[in-house]
């Protein structure tokens, strides 16, 4: 196969095959085995469990009950991707239940940009009467100058963030920090510790869509949150997201990891980026069904043309990256005046998918210009942005992915330093997406108890992928499927007997590799397995992800 492949030699039994699996992803005592299995509650967290300061939380608490005490008006300031737009439901929501005296703002990502901003914490203070505190949630890590400006006006702040921290920590009211979870468990977790929910699933619907659209590593505390958090989803009464279900056609109790990452999430983040994040914020804190279906089908259209928007984007940069000369260079930086702010983060991760290079997408402006990046394993991409912090006005980030401002006369400069700084760390071995494939199985060994004990390992994201398996098998028919036989759909058997099984595979976007096929021909393919769903019978197919002769 053409991508590098670790396999044990299965035992093919259900239980050794699930041994072998867990091993590969570090398990290996009883104990570990069963936290793994049997994840406690989030409920059950402290906040040393969650990497937060405890004496932080306590000061965050105390300013935030002498604000409702005292009436004073505070703001939960938000960001507006999915993690910031449920981290502001969150806290909003619960603080709303003790005071009236509480409003959410997120910041218009073209006009205000990323996190707190003097403009909007002027114009919060100027329309707010008694404005004495602003909450950031998913931000403010790095915000010092504007933190500095608020308390010019008599505003306190107190910072809820999970990004990489700055040289400095922010001179404010409290900090709660921390990068083991999203910042919507951070507000999750401040909301409990204030209100003491009543049941322990309240809000965790909101942070395992935070959890899962963040591409938090799904083991350990957020292996719960998912878990947990997604059980939640299923059994939500929550107006908004039962609006959003209708809407994309998605049965609730079938929900899991892949419709929150690619149908839910989207359609929260898809207002943030063409147009406002309040809309989604208020389609998950409406209790009006109606108005809750109207916003859901805005988001599902506006859904639509931000990914039209984004192959748009796609094709122009993918021009830029074939317009390059000589060898492809170790990190791809592209920019353009045509390009939208609110997708290029997007641009740059599928940049990343398909040449599999660190890759920034910049959007340029007259004056100033906007750049989000995406990185790949082993590459720290906000630690290379802001070794370049005098070329910068802002930056932030994960060490995956990254957004920063720079002023657009000095992008080339910008872009020589990366550039020299991707030459320097990264090898040409780290440049070879690989795939892990945890054992070869003889596809007669799949069977229906198989799968079942596969479902006991999920939720599966980053950090638990799904199981991947290899086989050799015989191609019994093959076709190409989907938009301009973008898909290739399969029959495979281990063997040419005629009493051999079948099974169905699906490799999506392999419809190009059908003329390499014929009959009756062994092949090796590596997969993983999912349930297919058709006329009311449910199947176990195969997806592919490799395969050759």
């Amino acid at each position: 196969m053409n991508k590098t492949q670790r396999s044990k030699e299965a035992k093919f039994q259900s239980e050794d095959v699930i041994k072998i699996l867990l091993e590969n992803r570090g398990l290996k005592t009883k104990s570990e085995i069963d936290e793994f299995l049997n994840p406690k509650h989030p409920i059950c967290f402290t906040a040393k469990d969650l990497g937060i300061d405890e004496k932080e939380l306590q000061k965050s608490v105390k300013r935030i009950k002498q604000a409702i005490k005292n009436n004073e008006a505070i703001i939960v300031y938000g960001d507006y991707d999915a993690d910031g737009i449920c981290a502001t439901a969150i806290l909003w929501e619960s603080l709303y239940k003790l005071t009236k005296n509480v409003l959410p703002y997120i910041p218009e990502r073209v006009s205000e940009g990323y996190g707190l901003n003097k403009k909007a914490i002027e114009n919060c203070k100027l329309k707010i009467e008694n404005l004495k505190l602003i909450i950031t949630v998913d931000h403010g890590i790095t915000a010092n100058e504007k933190i500095k400006y608020a308390k010019e006006l008599g505003i306190d702040v107190i910072v809820c963030d999970h990004h990489e921290l700055g040289k400095e920590i922010p001179q404010c009211s409290a900090v709660i920090h921390t990068d083991k979870i999203c910042a919507a468990a951070i507000a999750w977790f401040l909301a409990k510790t204030i209100t003491n929910h009543p049941t322990p699933n309240t809000y965790l619907d909101l942070v395992a869509i935070a959890t899962i659209a963040d591409l938090e590593p799904l083991i350990g505390i957020n292996r719960s949150l998912a878990k947990f958090g997604l059980e939640a989803l299923r059994k939500t009464n929550r107006c908004g997201l039962l609006a959003i279900f209708n809407e994309a056609r998605l049965k609730k109790e079938e929900i899991d990891t892949y419709h929150v990452g690619y149908i839910i999430a989207p359609r929260l983040n898809a207002m943030g980026r063409m147009e406002h994040a309040l809309e989604s914020l208020r389609l998950l804190c409406t209790n009006d069904c109606d108005k809750a279906k109207s916003l859901a089908d805005k988001l599902g259209l506006t859904n639509k043309e931000r990914q039209l928007l984004t192959d748009e984007t796609l094709k122009q940069a993918k021009l830029l990256v074939a317009g390059m000369e000589g060898q492809l260079p170790k990190f791809l930086i592209v920019d353009s005046d045509q390009f939208q702010e609110g997708v290029i983060g997007l641009a740059a991760g599928k940049l990343v998918e398909e040449f599999y290079r660190p890759s920034l997408v910049i959007s340029r402006g007259e004056i100033y210009s906007k750049a989000s990046g995406r990185s790949i394993s082993g590459f720290n991409i906000i630690e290379a942005i802001r070794a370049q912090a005098d070329l910068l006005v802002d930056a932030g980030g994960h060490p995956m992915a990254a957004g920063l401002t720079v002023e657009t006369v000095k992008i080339d400069l910008l872009r020589q330093r990366l550039m020299a700084e991707a030459e320097r760390q990264i090898t040409k071995g780290m440049l070879q997406k690989t795939l892990f494939i945890d054992l070869k199985l003889p596809i007669s060994e799949i069977s229906d108890g198989l799968w079942q004990e596969i479902q006991k390992l999920q939720p599966f994201g980053l950090g638990n992928y799904e199981p991947n398996f290899s086989s050799k098998v015989i191609v019994k028919s093959f076709r190409t499927v989907g938009n301009e036989g973008k898909h290739l759909k399969l029959t495979l058997s281990p063997s040419t007997h005629q009493l051999s099984p079948l099974f169905s595979a699906i490799g999506f976007g392999m419809g190009h590799m059908a003329g390499s096929l014929k009959v009756d021909r062994e092949i090796e393919i590596a997969y993983s397995l999912s349930l297919n769903e058709w006329n009311n019978r449910q199947s176990i197919e195969l997806k592919i992800k490799d395969l050759t002769e």
